[in-house]
């Protein structure tokens, strides 16, 4: 069974998914750089792509059977590009580390845990210290957590926000479930109930066509002025220009961003994230979309990944199925 990595992010993981095979598989690595002619030879007769981008700028895959995203989100896949029967599959496994890590950011926006510790080491001051009536911080415990997305992140995220002393609020596409974790559910209809109560908004749902821009100026009115969004799944789900002119009046409290509008190429790693200087802003922490970006997660990702090419050559039913061209 031949299976085609595409793209430098694929390629670098060849040994991990070679290990975790069980059948055997010509793993072919297809850099980002790769000459078109080479990959249309290569792509001609692939049963299997693993990748995070496919579309209509590649050559044609006719005989692909399984294209398997990396990752948990596939909306760089041309879904209309694929050959007749293929289906698509993802990769979880970033569940427990990004709720850990929007556990960690709500930590930190109440204590300022960072700036204590940069200014006795930096600055070797004392200012911020309870012993010389530094300003008091805040506490987690008793805070109002609003969920956008109840997947596996909003899933692993609702018990970890509970256990901290917090109500957790949640809206889903289907709000007649219970869910552990979850203090009140709402449904789609009633985002902006949640987004009113809540101090915390975290963004965990996919981008779809549904979802993009649906945090734009009208719905970030009706947050709270002392609200914080935090956004560790797509940065289009939140319009860009209203999220950054609402930070920079102060009509919400802050912002804690991990997913962006703007990505680095291997060869420049300084590209902005955004067309707005979000930087400048002294209400905003960011981070390069690091917050899935642990080692059992990438063990979790091509464990999952190599048990789907293997039920190629096995004929078993494919897990995480996300879409079957028709």
């Amino acid at each position: 069974m031949k299976c085609v990595l595409l793209g430098t992010l694929a390629c670098e993981q060849r040994d991990r998914l070679a290990a975790k095979l069980t059948r055997p598989a010509r793993l072919v690595p297809q850099p980002d750089d790769t000459p078109t002619d080479r990959l249309a030879n290569e792509l001609a007769d692939a049963k299997a792509i693993v990748t995070m981008r496919y579309d209509r700028s590649m050559p044609p895959a006719p005989r692909l059977e399984l294209l398997h995203v990396g990752g948990a989100g596939y909306d760089a896949i041309d879904l209309g590009y694929l050959a007749s029967g293929a289906v698509v599959c993802n990769a979880f496994g970033h569940d427990i580390p990004i709720a850990e890590y929007v556990i960690l950011a709500m930590l930190q926006w109440c204590t300022r845990f960072m700036e204590a510790e940069r200014s006795f080491r930096v600055e070797g001051s004392w200012r911020l210290g309870g012993r010389t009536a530094g300003p008091l911080q805040d506490e987690l415990a008793g805070k109002t957590v609003g969920i956008l997305g109840l997947g596996q992140i909003g899933r692993a995220l609702a018990p970890r926000a509970k256990a901290m002393g917090t109500t957790v609020v949640a809206v889903t596409r289907t709000a007649g479930r219970t869910v552990p974790g979850v203090d009140r559910l709402f449904g789609m209809d009633r985002l902006d109930d949640m987004l009113r109560v809540a101090d915390f908004v975290v963004i965990c749902s996919a981008l779809t066509a549904e979802t993009e821009n649906l945090l734009d100026a009208a719905r970030l009115a009706r947050c709270k002025d002392t609200a914080v969004l935090i956004n560790v799944s797509r940065g289009p789900i939140v319009e860009e220009r209203a999220l950054y002119h609402a930070l920079r009046e102060k009509a919400i409290g802050g912002a804690i961003i991990d997913a962006w509008y703007r990505y680095p190429t291997r060869d420049d790693l300084t590209i902005p994230p955004s067309d707005y200087p979000f930087h400048q802003l002294d209400n905003v922490y960011m981070t390069p979309h690091t917050s899935a970006w642990t080692l059992p997660m990438i063990e979790r990702r091509w464990s999952t990944v190599a048990a789907n090419l293997d039920r190629i050559t096995t004929g078993e039913p494919f897990e995480n199925v996300v879409f079957r061209a028709p």
